[in-house]
């Protein structure tokens, strides 16, 4: 059926693809007036060289539907991609009769009238194999009608709890949308208690013209309460089939529950084994109502090597890399090792190294807790000390989900420190828990959600320099962005940090807090403000501090889509004693940076200037950090 637009007072939306421009039209035929649609799609032509010229007009002054028309048309996908001929312009054309009709059933339109003329002539008309050679002009016209609402708006039956679209009741525009919505979230709902096989057994919608309402009925069938049978395994070569039923951890005999089921994905994905997981229910229900369940895997290749940088025009580069091997033992055992290498070309400090190896196991206790043994050497050389140390450990992680995780581990630990005081050997047995809660939209360029990380590390000396007590560390992270897609996001970040129990002598060096450089206050010299609390031979050593309190605060602009600006300010405070007590100092740093967004997340180019506090005069005045990713 189609009707012809006829001069009246309702407004038309021009949707002027080839003139890159829409206007609306109020009386007469098509006599223009302003429009709050004005240079909405400006600019929007998708192939200036095109020679088909597209307009598509919408009769109606709603404001949803003429971009949505739009981002559906398979006729202007077809001109921006430069497909013109007339045979793909009639394909496209015919295509758009179905895309058109439903945007406007999802609004709520059900006797539309949508006429595509090519060069004047009905394309629902025109054969296919009847197609012009060339298209030079496409008229899009589409008269909406009355919107429909609903008379009734019925689903049954529905489990307890069951959430169902808001906009999916009587008196409401009537929408296939949210009848569509209303159906999955019924099914969904029964699901969620476990009848895996609820199912819509029927629906019956009907448009009364007459009145310009919509009948809408759907009704389900539950099915029976289902609990869990098999899981069938298929696709592991090199990991045997018992570790991968152990990591997975499939909850056969349970009650059937989809997030159950996202459950073992979840712990197959972290073991970072396979490049795909597939996880298929039965068709059928077994006959004491079980539901068994198809595991199809794929194994990536077994070794995997990375690395990272960052660089300060002061403290200079610092290189990271690792190289990996998954699945050592057949049973999902990953072995890594790490390595690094520090302030390269300091000004202040020689070079740090570090080498470090880590083998996990998954499933170790429960299908969620994965234990590991590591060993660790570093060697530091810093302009008020040099250590050496070396630790030796085994833990577990706890993953309870993807937001928080937890640690615990055993570790025994030997660090040799020379400074102005001489040489001081640390030997202690370290019990390190911790835990993260991460709610970041995105780990490397959060723009909404929170980070919070606590840890506790008793430890116990073994000889006489070393003292017993705990060194206790608390972090915070926020993220708050608004505008536009998100362009303006405010980041904080806030770090405290205190040791318990021995004197400052008697704790490792590593358990101490310093401030300054990149991952604390950047303008400030890396490790430049600690305490001088021990005597030299000579002089005090610095050395860090019992307690830290660390302020960091971003304002983070996205100018244009791959390119950012960030203005940020940075302070730290670093007490003499535990519980941020005794003698203190402060300092500061501000300055602006840029943001380029790549794949593996955003390269971070910052200069920074100290704004108060003491600083070394040798290390003080602007600095640059390169990096990959945020500042945090």
């Amino acid at each position: 059926m189609k009707r012809a637009l006829t001069a009246g007072t309702a407004a038309i939306f021009l949707l002027g693809v080839s003139g890159g421009f829409a206007w609306a039209q109020s009386s007469g035929p098509f006599s223009a007036v302003s429009s709050p649609f004005s240079g909405l799609f400006g600019g929007s032509k998708g192939n200036e060289a095109s020679p088909v010229d597209i307009d598509i007009l919408v009769r109606g002054t709603d404001e949803d539907i003429p971009p949505a028309i739009r981002n559906t048309s398979l006729l202007i996908s077809a001109q921006n991609e430069g497909r013109v001929t007339g045979q793909d312009i009639l394909a496209a054309a015919r295509g758009d009769y179905a895309r058109f009709l439903g945007v406007l059933y999802d609004e709520g339109y059900f006797s539309g009238v949508i006429d595509i003329k090519l060069d004047g002539v009905e394309a629902a008309t025109i054969a296919p194999l009847d197609a012009p050679e060339v298209v030079r002009k496409v008229l899009v016209v589409i008269d909406p009608g009355p919107r429909f609402r609903y008379s009734r708006a019925q689903i049954a039956p529905v489990a307890r709890g069951t959430e169902l679209p808001p906009d999916y009741r009587s008196g409401a525009v009537a929408r296939t949308r949210d009848m569509k919505t209303a159906a999955t979230s019924a099914v969904a709902g029964w699901r969620d208690v476990g009848h895996a096989k609820a199912e819509v057994t029927e629906t019956d919608i009907t448009a009364d013209h007459a009145t310009n309402l919509i009948d809408s009925r759907i009704a389900l069938d539950p099915g029976p309460a289902l609990r869990f049978g098999n899981l069938q395994v298929r696709g592991n070569q090199r990991l045997t089939t018992r570790r991968l039923y152990k990591i997975a951890g499939f909850p056969e005999g349970e009650r059937f529950d989809p997030e159950l089921l996202e459950d073992v994905r979840k712990r197959l994905r972290r073991t970072g084994i396979f490049s795909a997981i597939t996880l298929t229910e039965a068709d059928y229900v077994n006959a004491d109502n079980t539901l068994d369940v198809d595991l199809l895997v794929a194994e990536q290749k077994l070794r995997r090597i990375g690395g990272g940088f960052e660089f300060s025009s002061i403290d200079g580069l610092n290189l990271t890399g690792y190289w990996m091997h998954r699945n050592l033992l057949r049973g999902g055992e990953r072995l890594r090792v790490d390595f690094d290498v520090e302030d390269i070309g300091s000004d202040l400090t020689g070079m740090d190294y570090g080498l470090g190896i880590r083998l996990d196991r998954p499933a170790t206790l429960h299908p969620d807790v994965t234990g590991y043994v590591m060993a660790e050497v570093t060697s530091e050389d810093e302009d008020d000390y040099d250590q050496k140390t070396g630790t030796f450990g085994l833990g577990f992680t706890y993953m309870h989900n993807d937001e928080l995780t937890a640690d615990i581990a055993l570790q025994f630990r030997a660090l040799q420190v020379d400074d102005e005081s001489g040489r001081t050997n640390f030997r202690l047995l370290a019990l390190p828990m911790s835990a993260t809660w991460d709610r970041r939209d995105e780990p490397t360029d959060a723009k909404r959600g929170f980070w919070i990380f606590g840890s506790a590390t008793p430890f116990y000396g073994l000889q006489d320099e070393t003292g017993s007590g705990a060194q206790l560390v608390a972090e915070g992270r926020g993220y708050y962005s608004f505008g536009t897609e998100d362009r303006f996001t405010l980041a904080g970040r806030s770090r405290l940090g205190t040791v318990l129990g021995p004197e400052i002598d008697e704790v490792p060096r590593d358990y101490l807090f310093f401030s300054g450089g990149g991952g604390t206050v950047r303008g400030q010299p890396y490790e430049s403000l600690g305490v001088d609390v021990i005597e030299g031979e000579t002089d005090f050593v610095t050395t860090g501090g019992m307690s830290i309190a660390v302020l960091n605060a971003e304002a983070r602009m996205k100018i244009r889509e791959k390119l950012g600006l960030v203005a940020f300010v940075d302070a730290g405070r670093v007490w003499e004693e535990n519980g941020f007590s005794g003698e203190s100092d402060w300092h500061a740093g501000a300055g602006l940076g840029a943001r380029y967004e790549t794949p593996i997340g955003p390269l971070r180019i910052d200069v920074a200037y100290p704004l108060g506090g003491g600083y070394d005069e040798e290390g003080g005045g602007t600095q640059l950090y390169i990096g990959l990713g945020q500042a945090f």
